[in-house]
């Protein structure tokens, strides 16, 4: 925590100094709240009519009066002082003058600014020294704060839970609360708990998933509420970590390389996790290729002491697209997921994406997965493990049939229809090249085949219904069948013939 032992330098630390016998004029009840409790910058004399283009915001000021000897406008001089940021003017009385003017008393008074008497026998220099002596003290207090709180955060490092207990030391010494958000955006620690209320955190937790989507290193601002949160991303740019976020006002420069040097450990703990995490993705992984050979009794045996039993069958099988930039993001989330709810999910990488098993009645952690991580997730039908492989399959065809994120389930899929999995833009191309002749007849001789042809499959080729359909004679219908088939050289006598041509009539529209 914040060292008190050394009081800050302030109007009330000189005031307390018994051999300077100083003695404020202007009291604290006619003060604005905190005057005299303002950092004081330094200390400085002038008896300039207008001394503030060679001051700094901040001064303590000491005058002995003569510049009002040519003026009485005290008013105007108090409120140039404040206008410069000056904390409090000092008074040098039996110098020039005796007493204080009272003109300059009630301007002071009228302005709100702390007004002290220097007696005769108190030299300026002295009161300067102890403004020194008070900000280098105050200086020294806080450096040394730092390298104590700094050790103190690398202790905790060397616990058991060492990032856990460093950022509950950053939050103790800091006196504020500290989160950590993992690489998909979700608060894992916390300290104190509870320490920010549910709406503040919502509005952290959005601002954190913006930063991290960008994938680049960024610090950032949050104001939810009354409370100010900062937050910076952890680990290297294109490969984030996660986030840490502060609820503290104006950190100092002491108090921000305790939290640089938390950063850098918590992102060097992250990168350790990362490697455990990276030898447990690929067991996970072995774990999909043992399931996929629809036998589970390997996968069950190796899997249960690490992650728990499989979710219990029928299970629904879904799967992530291949080359997703927030894989790494969903596979950390899943992985939270999975050690709250042993027994009832399960995922490893596969082959073309990331494979995810749950019951079949917990499909809403699907749809959880595709609205959160903004993909496509590809679901089968409830299968039992002994059809693992098919399940898979299934939903591999649902999830390649679906170009924006979302969940495409393989029943609708099967209901859309063989030649809808077949929709591809190379089986498009295909069925249109089949249609060629055709097209190019049509448009050289002015006549209807394509057409015709398209009416007598779809009427299963029966003449008289194709020829009502169309508002023709059916040996016209017959005419154009036989000019199709020598267009087209091939046999419609044929229900293969018949097929690949309705097929390609189907595609090509």
């Amino acid at each position: 925590m914040v060292d008190t032992t050394v009081a800050p330098p302030s109007l009330r630390a000189l005031l307390a100094r018994r051999d300077l016998r100083l003695r404020l004029v202007v009291g604290e009840d006619d003060l604005p709240v905190g005057s005299i409790d303002r950092p004081v910058r330094w200390v400085h004399s002038s008896d300039l009519v207008d001394p503030t283009p060679f001051l700094s915001e901040g001064l303590v000021l000491l005058t002995t009066g003569t510049q009002f000897a040519d003026t009485d406008d005290y008013t105007a001089y108090v409120s140039r002082l404040l206008a410069r940021g000056v904390r409090a003017l000092g008074f040098g009385t039996e110098v020039v003058r005796d007493g204080i003017p009272a003109g300059l008393t009630a301007a002071c008074l009228a302005g709100g600014m702390p007004l002290f008497e220097v007696p005769y026998r108190t030299p300026f220099i002295a009161v300067a020294r102890a403004g020194a002596e008070a900000i280098a003290a105050e200086s020294y207090a806080r450096r040394s704060w730092s390298l104590a709180a700094q050790r103190a955060v690398s202790l905790a490092a060397l616990r058991p839970d060492g990032l856990s207990a460093t950022l509950a030391e950053l939050s103790r010494q800091l006196d504020c609360w500290v989160g950590l958000f993992d690489a998909a955006g979700t608060l894992s620690t916390e300290h104190p708990a509870g320490g920010l209320s549910a709406v503040a955190l919502d509005v952290v937790a959005a601002e954190v998933t913006t930063m991290l989507r960008r994938g680049t290193r960024a610090a950032s601002t949050v104001r939810p509420s009354d409370t100010s949160v900062s937050l910076q991303t952890l680990g290297r740019g294109g490969h984030l970590r996660g986030a840490l976020a502060l609820a503290a006002d104006d950190l100092d420069h002491e108090a921000r390389s305790v939290v640089t040097a938390v950063v850098a450990m918590a992102a060097l703990a992250l990168e350790q996790q990362d490697g455990l995490a990276r030898a447990i993705g690929t067991f996970r992984a072995g774990l999909v290729q043992s399931l996929a050979t629809d036998d589970p009794a390997l996968a069950r045996r190796a899997g249960r002491d690490l992650f728990g039993p499989l979710p219990a069958a029928p299970v629904v099988v879904a799967l992530t697209p291949a080359a997703s930039t927030r894989s790494t993001a969903l596979a950390e989330w899943l992985e939270l997921r999975a050690q709250e709810s042993r027994g009832e999910l399960f995922f490893g990488r596969g082959d073309d994406g990331l494979v995810i098993v749950v019951p079949a009645a917990a499909r809403d952690t699907l749809t959880e997965v595709a609205d959160r991580f903004e993909m496509v997730v590809g679901c089968s039908a409830p299968s039992g493990y002994d059809a693992f492989s098919s399940a898979l399959t299934q939903a591999r065809t649902a999830r390649d049939r679906l170009a924006t994120p979302g969940v495409a389930d393989f029943a609708d899929t099967a209901r859309a229809g063989l030649l809808a999995a077949l929709g591809s833009e190379a089986a498009r191309t295909v069925a249109a090249g089949a249609l060629v002749p055709l097209r190019t007849y049509d448009e050289a001789q002015g006549s209807a085949l394509l057409e015709t042809l398209d009416a007598w499959l779809a009427h299963d080729c029966s003449h008289e219904a194709t020829a009502q359909a169309l508002g023709i004679h059916r040996h016209t219908v017959r005419a154009r069948i036989a000019q199709a088939e020598r267009v087209l050289d091939r046999d419609l006598s044929s229900f293969a013939a018949r097929a690949e041509l309705w097929a390609a009539l189907r595609l090509a529209e």
